[in-house]
């Protein structure tokens, strides 16, 4: 483990806290070719894992397909700590969350309808409680990381 992970370690109520506030993340998949893919995406975070939604075609529908290993990650920049000689003494003082798992698209509708519900409350709350068109909950991808790993850390 690295010494920074070591040492400054978030704790699970610290890591689901950041995951619950974070407004965007990225989710990081493989491409066909062996390369990483990685995509901001909005998101929700719910019994340990993480649901994310958009277009039911696409570079990383076509990843999950192919490779469903993935990853999230999500931080956030809290401030810079100037250093006294020179710039690169400045450190950042932020918090991050990584999650390891397996990627998978729901087919459930009304799962679907729950996961895309609490997208709603998160980001729209306005309409929050409206009832979703069926014709837009079937034709939305709905993306289920189940996490196998979670780490997160922070400096200050």
């Amino acid at each position: 483990m690295q010494y920074r992970m070591k040492r400054f370690q978030l704790t699970p109520e610290q890591m689901d806290e950041l995951l619950q506030r974070a407004e965007c993340g990225r989710f990081g998949t493989i491409r066909e070719d062996g390369y990483p893919y990685v995509i901001a995406m909005h998101f929700v975070y719910c019994n340990g894992n993480v649901y994310m939604h958009g277009l039911p075609k696409g570079q990383k529908i076509d990843n999950i397909s192919s490779n469903p290993k993935a990853c999230f990650e999500v931080d956030e920049l809290l401030g810079l700590q100037p250093g006294d000689q020179t710039a690169c003494d400045t450190e950042a003082i932020y918090n991050s969350v990584v999650l390891t798992g397996t990627a998978h698209i729901l087919n459930d509708l009304e799962r679907k309808r729950e996961v895309l519900n609490g997208l709603v409350e998160k980001y729209t709350p306005q309409f929050a409680g409206m009832e979703l068109p069926e014709n837009m909950v079937k034709g939305t991808a709905v993306i289920e990381l189940q996490v196998a790993e979670c780490t997160g850390k922070y400096h200050k």
